[in-house]
Formats: structure tokens, C-alpha cells, sequence
């Protein structure tokens, strides 16, 4: 859709919406286009989300190293009493 500046203030609200479902909206200036209204990001379906967590998901397993387990990570700081060193 082709509309001219002049024209799209007082419809930015509907020309908005337009953008956002996927329609192409290009503002013009003296009959030349200027300007193209699009949407920040593309609404991505159920499918694509849950596809998406789990890549993340096992990467995170992947990536996750095993270590000390926190409750005992400072015990070589202390002593068979329980006193510092």
C-alpha cells in the first residue's frame, strides 16, 4: 500500500495495524516513496517458540560444567572443627 504522508497522519493508527499483520505500508513525499512502515519484530507461531527452547534448553546442558557443590564450595576454609584456618 502507497500512501502519502499528508494522508497517513490521520490514519497511523489503522496504517499501524497494516504493518503489523505483514502488509507492506510506504509512505510517499511528492509521489516518491519515502518511507516504510514494518514491524520491530515478526510474531513467531507456537511451533517456532518451542523449537527455539529447546535448542536452548540442550544447550544449556551442554554448557553447564560440573563443579563443587555450593552448600561445600568454601569447606577448605575451615578446619575439622569447623574453625577458619
Amino acid at each position: 500500500m502507497r500512501i502519502s504522508v499528508t494522508e497517513a497522519k490521520a490514519q497511523l493508527t489503522e496504517l499501524v495495524r497494516l504493518a503489523e499483520a505483514g502488509d507492506e505500508v510506504i509512505l510517499t513525499r511528492h509521489g516518491h516513496a519515502t518511507v516504510r512502515l514494518v514491524p520491530v519484530k515478526e510474531k513467531t507461531d507456537s511451533k517456532s517458540r518451542r523449537s527455539l527452547l529447546e535448542e536452548l534448553r540442550e544447550s544449556a546442558r551442554s554448557k553447564a560444567a560440573p563443579g563443587p557443590n555450593a552448600a561445600r564450595s568454601q569447606d577448605f576454609l575451615y578446619n575439622d572443627h569447623g574453625l577458619p584456618e
